[in-house]
This record gives C-alpha cells, structure tokens and sequence, in this order.
C-alpha cells in the first residue's frame, strides 16, 4: 500500500457527506465468558459468510449501540459488535474487578477464535482506537485494516487534558463538572471523581457519574448536542462509563507512555486510516497530527468541521468511505 498523504480540510470539503448503511438487525446475540467472573455480550449481522469486521466502543465502557452496526455495509461484511468487560450488556455491569486493558485484547482474540475468524478488520473509535492499535500491535497477523477515529494513547497528558484543559473551549460544561466536587478536593479531581464513582451507594455514584458523562457529552459536539448530554446522563448509562474510565485513567496509563508509538512497527504492513475531527477537543487533533507522522503508511483524513463524536456528519462520511475503501481486501481473508 503506497503511503498516502494526509488529506487537506480542502479536500475534504469536496467529499460527499455519504449517509450510514440502513438499520439492520443482529443474526445471532450471544455472551461469552472470558474469565475473572466477566462475560461479554456480543453481537453478530450483516453477510454470514462476509468479511469479518469487528466494532470497538469508546469509553472505556461507553458501549455499543444499533448505530454502530451502520458503518459497514451488510451485503460485504460480517459485523461483529461487542460490549467491552463492564459495558453495555456485558456482565458485571460496571465491574471494574480485573478490568485492564490488556484483558480486553484477551477477551478480543477469546471472540474472534470463538467465532472462528482468522482475521478480521478492525474499527475504533476514541478509547477504540486505543485499543484497536494495542490489539493490532499484540495481534498483527490477525488483521486485515485498521480504521481508528478520534485518537487517543491512553497518557497522562491526555487525562489531564481531559478533566481540565477541555474546560478552556468548554467552561460551562466544566464549571458543572467541578461543581459537585468540594473545594478541598478539587486539586485531585480524578481521585475525587474515582472515589465517588467506585463508592457503592447509588446516592454517591449515581449523580458523579451522571456529571462526569455530561461533561463528556457537552465537549464531543462542534454545535451544541443536548439530546447527546441528555442521553449520557441517563443513570444507567452514564454509571458504567464514567466508573470504567475513571478506573482506567486512575490505574491503566500506559508505562511508558510512547508505549503505541513504540510499537508502530508492528503495524506497518496493515493498511490504515485515521479519522480526526478539526476541532476534537476531546482528543485533540494534534495526537493523530503525531501518530500520522509516525506512521506514514497510515492515511490521515482531518475532516475540517467536527468536533469528537463518530456521528458528527463529516466523521460519519469518512468512516463509511474507509469502510467502503477497505472492502477490496476481501480476497486476502
């Protein structure tokens, strides 16, 4: 694969905002236990004997949703969609108990050889990409492409950035996510949030996680997304994200923290693209400016006007055309 270069946002302005696939329904539901007491929910639509695509959330633990299963289109690839240790339907909910992730690349080649795929393609978005490139730098021989959207490396920088430099372009929504943590804490809030989060009284964790997820929501958008914030903050929902990332930030930062850089070599066969919105100020963009850069094989797309979120029109466009692009790999499976 010739190494492509990164598109500029004029380019990008003259792509078409391609819809998603329609909505399709999973041929098979299923859960599989993958040990330390965890079983994960996983999910299976599209061709049957297609080419395998396997879906990985954000979060950690924000998640799979029916709209994800729209990226790929259905006569081409066999979707498997799944809900990380804690998330979604997986069980226990919210259970932070021997959830690290070097588990879930355990848990992703449990799946793949419970289902019987060789190799399959692999999409991640956010913390998706972080995992996307641990499992394909501990699994190379096990995928076909990458699409990665959002990037993220799991540093201390970017938590930092996280709980407080995000608040600079978002001072409301910051200021509200400050708001329930007392003075005196407020020096330390991911161990003032972590400790509220992991407290088992649903009077403490409830309300933590549903302003952590808020804040999370509010920053994802270019334009305001209330419907996005609203959701998030639903207590059921926003429990399992806000308690998962919050472990993962506090306990599993990559060591050292180039740890995915370092080992791009791994992946230099494997073709890729990176899907970065102009103004992510979750994941700014300069982190997938440095992994483009490191990786020059990789295709870097910066979509010109959006924010975070995978449903931000351009981003969808984007990914739907990698997908799109990446179905000539069929013949390799």
């Amino acid at each position: 694969m010739p190494a492509p270069r990164p598109e500029t946002d004029a380019a990008r302005m003259t792509l078409s905002r391609e819809p998603l696939f329609p909505p399709i329904e999973p041929y098979r539901m299923d859960r599989l236990a993958v040990g330390d007491g965890h079983q994960i929910y996983f999910e299976e639509c599209g061709r049957r004997d297609g080419v395998p695509v396997v879906f990985l959330h954000g979060g950690p633990g924000a998640g799979a949703s029916p709209m994800h299963r729209r990226f790929f289109d259905p006569q081409h690839y066999r979707i498997v969609v799944f809900d990380q240790r804690g998330a979604g339907r997986s069980t226990p909910f919210a259970g932070i108990r021997a959830n690290d992730p070097e588990a879930l690349v355990r848990d992703m080649e449990a799946l793949r050889r419970h289902l019987g795929i060789d190799r399959w393609h692999v999409f991640g978005g956010s913390w998706g990409s972080t995992l996307a490139m641990l499992y394909a730098e501990s699994h190379p021989e096990r995928c076909l492409s990458l699409v990665l959207r959002g990037i993220f490396l799991m540093s201390r920088a970017e938590v930092d950035w996280f709980l407080g430099g995000m608040g600079r372009f978002f001072p409301e929504a910051h200021e509200r996510f400050v708001r329930p943590i007392p003075a005196a804490e407020r020096g330390d809030l991911l161990g003032a949030y972590h400790r509220r989060l992991t407290d088992p009284d649903p009077a403490v964790h409830v309300p933590a996680a549903a302003a952590w997820a808020s804040y999370e929501a509010a920053c994802s958008t270019l334009l305001p997304n209330p419907r996005a914030v609203a959701s998030n903050a639903e207590a059921h929902q926003s429990l399992a994200l806000s308690r998962i990332e919050a472990h993962f930030f506090a306990n599993h930062l990559f060591e050292p923290e180039n740890r995915l850089l370092r080992d791009l070599d791994r992946l230099r066969g494997i073709p890729a693209v990176i899907v970065q919105g102009r103004y992510d100020v979750v994941c700014p963009p300069r982190t997938a400016i440095m992994l483009g850069e490191a990786w020059p094989q990789a295709q870097l797309t910066i979509v010109p006007d959006a924010g975070h979120s995978a449903m931000e029109p351009g981003i969808r466009a984007a990914l739907v055309e990698a997908t799109q692009r990446f179905r000539r790999i069929a013949a390799t499976v």
